[in-house]
């Protein structure tokens, strides 16, 4: 009886697919239309920080969120995540003065640390061995096919109102529901103190390093190009609809990238397959930064698009897979800051001097440079590895 219980159903799988998609709505929601969200919030000046602030909640409340896991249990505190992800983020839209209006979406951020963790973790332990790479590829591809469809009807309601957007976040109450009726409840594998016990003494660490610091440079590539694009499409004379539609282009390219990563893995390996991330998000940030052209721009976009979606389903898989089971949550929570510790420093690139085409440039030289260190850190390893296995 236990065992079924503990199996997931097709309703249940597509459930927390779905609640993956809010991920990368956090942000990307009101992204087409941010201009004029921003004028009517009166944080002109600061537009890009309702974008990046959300990323910042996430890092800061990572550790918080870890320890509400291994508390709560992945089930309570997913429900907990999506309440909270609902309230806070439609709060926004009728937050008019500045300092209430970045304090939720700083807050925002912890519940999506909590959604993202729980999410994951919680349908990781449903699967084993090759059905689990391929379920969290399809999360990779929930991801992104998410940001297609928020992105699209983000940019139709901005042309409504700008205080539209902001309803989308009520999907985390529905997703909410579904939960509590497809999902089943999973036994605790391990209890709280001896989770507690285990922590301080975790080898494992050591060798998600390089997964974590190709998670948090994947996102700063692939964020500087959200962030920068409405800016720079507006100045080609696009629309904010028509942002939207490019935006969404993106994230349908890396549903597509997603869906073939599993089979990147087998062809070039892990590390393989990130190395031609990297080289994906390097060539598309060249293209952004010199062509104009719509034919270019949409080559660019398929670039982007396969540099996510090669890179962080894979990170997702390797924290899963080379993490104990009883560390499993807080190891996801430590992603997620690592995440949208890229996702909050894509900010920071607005400051490089110049024209946008310098912060283009900078971003493919970041991609470049962050294969580079990743090839030399792979190197190493199996280096010591084999120096491991010649030792009597």
């Amino acid at each position: 009886m236990q065992k079924n219980r503990n199996r997931l159903s097709a309703a249940g799988a597509f459930t927390l697919l779905a609640i993956a998609s809010l991920t990368i709505m956090v942000g990307c929601v009101i992204v087409p239309g941010l201009p004029s969200v921003a004028m009517h919030l009166g944080v002109q000046g600061a537009a890009g920080w309702l974008i990046t602030l959300p990323s910042l909640g996430v890092v800061i409340f990572g550790p918080i969120v870890a320890k509400a896991i291994a508390r709560r249990g992945l089930y309570r505190a997913l429900l907990l995540g999506l309440f909270t992800y609902g309230a806070l983020g439609v709060a926004g839209a009728f937050l008019t003065h500045p300092a209430l209006l970045f304090a939720d979406r700083f807050l925002l951020g912890g519940a999506t640390a909590m959604v993202m963790s729980a999410g994951t973790g919680l349908l990781s332990g449903f699967y084993e061995g090759e059905q689990r790479l391929k379920m969290i590829a399809r999360q990779g591809m929930s991801i992104e096919l998410g940001g297609v469809i928020f992105l699209f009807f983000g940019g139709l309601l901005a042309t409504v109102g700008w205080r539209w957007p902001f309803s989308l976040y009520l999907f985390a109450w529905l997703f909410m529901l579904m939960q509590l009726m497809f999902v089943p409840r999973p036994a605790r594998a391990t209890p709280v103190t001896e989770v507690a016990q285990t922590e301080t003494k975790d080898p494992s660490l050591s060798l998600l390093k390089p997964i974590f610091a190709a998670a948090v440079f994947s996102m700063i590539c692939f964020f500087t190009a959200v962030i920068m694009l409405p800016l720079q499409l507006k100045g080609l004379g696009y629309s904010e609809a028509e942002t939207g539609y490019f935006l969404s282009f993106i994230s349908l390219m890396a549903v597509i990238a997603a869906w073939l990563m599993p089979r990147f893995v087998i062809w070039r390996g892990d590390y393989g397959t990130l190395y031609l991330a990297f080289a994906a998000y390097a060539a598309a940030h060249l293209l952004l930064a010199f062509s104009s052209e719509l034919n270019l721009l949409l080559m660019a976009g398929v670039l982007m698009g396969a540099g996510f979606g090669m890179s962080v389903p894979l990170v997702n898989h390797l924290v899963v897979d080379k993490s104990p089971v009883h560390l499993r949550g807080a190891h996801l929570a430590y992603l997620a800051m690592a995440i949208f510790s890229g996702q909050f420093l894509s900010s920071f690139m607005a400051f490089i001097p110049g024209s946008r085409e310098r912060i283009f440039i900078g971003a493919a030289l970041i991609a470049l440079g962050t294969g580079g260190v990743l090839w030399r850190w792979r190197i190493n390893q199996q280096q010591a590895e084999r120096e491991s296995q010649t030792l009597p």
